[in-house]
């Protein structure tokens, strides 16, 4: 089965060269491809037009829904590929939607890709095939918690955090709203032994004065904990848009 992209505000597949705006590769030159569909629903999800289509009624804060057929396009792996060459960038970002879903595609499309080093933004609650894992150079592993609203039971599987927190391509980073949700992550860390050096907060929003007045209280939260801060930078560079 071909690969299912998001796609721009053109239509076109949501292929990109950009500056990595979280976690531990914030700052570096990629290529980013957005693919479409995922297995949760946060209320707060700033890429909801990857899942929230119509007749879709799990919660969003806010009420659109997205016609499949215009925010998805299908491509075979090697335009894909092609599209991607074009960019000349050494790193793929790979995000969603939950990009493990694809898998199968995936790891063709990275069979034309040698040179490549990939990292992929996952919602932690799938697992990568061997033959896509093997290619695999970091996870970026967020795992939602309750004020996303999605359920624990779908949300945060034992199995597969066990399974993240032992491998150390895997760094977690976690969606915060308020001082109460850090309380969440302590938790989880304590169950799942997370190495503190490999775990963000990053402050939910949309807009870089939310950004910022949440990073006032979150980032002494960091100190006190041992954790490390994520900005959004393509907030701050380039607003909530598409393909930045």
């Amino acid at each position: 089965m071909p690969l299912v992209l998001a796609t721009d505000d053109d239509g076109g597949p949501e292929i990109f060269a950009s500056v990595q705006g979280e976690g531990p590769s914030a700052g570096m030159p990629v290529a980013f491809m957005r693919l479409s569909r995922c297995n949760l629903a946060c209320v707060w999800c700033d890429t909801a037009y990857t899942w929230h289509f119509e007749g879709d009624n799990r919660p969003h804060r806010e009420s659109t829904t997205f016609e499949r057929k215009a925010n998805q396009v299908t491509l075979d792996e090697e335009e894909v590929a092609a599209r991607l060459t074009t960019l000349g960038q050494k790193r793929l970002v790979i995000t969603g939607g939950e990009p493990l879903l694809q898998a199968p595609a995936l790891a063709r499309l990275l069979d034309l890709l040698p040179d490549i080093s990939v990292e992929i933004e996952t919602n932690g609650t799938t697992k990568a095939p061997p033959a896509l894992d093997i290619r695999i150079d970091q996870f970026n592993v967020s795992p939602k918690l309750a004020h996303s609203g999605n359920p624990a039971d779908l949300a945060l599987l034992p199995e597969r955090l066990d399974a993240y927190a032992t491998d150390p391509r895997a760094w977690f980073k976690f969606v915060i709203a308020e001082p109460t949700d850090v309380e969440e992550v302590l938790v989880l860390r304590d169950r799942y032994r997370f190495k503190p050096d490999h775990v963000f907060l990053m402050p939910e929003g949309t807009d870089s004065a939310t950004l910022r007045e949440r990073e006032k209280w979150l980032a002494p939260l960091c100190v006190e904990h041992g954790f490390r801060l994520s900005d959004r930078l393509h907030i701050h560079l380039f607003g909530d848009t598409r393909g930045t």
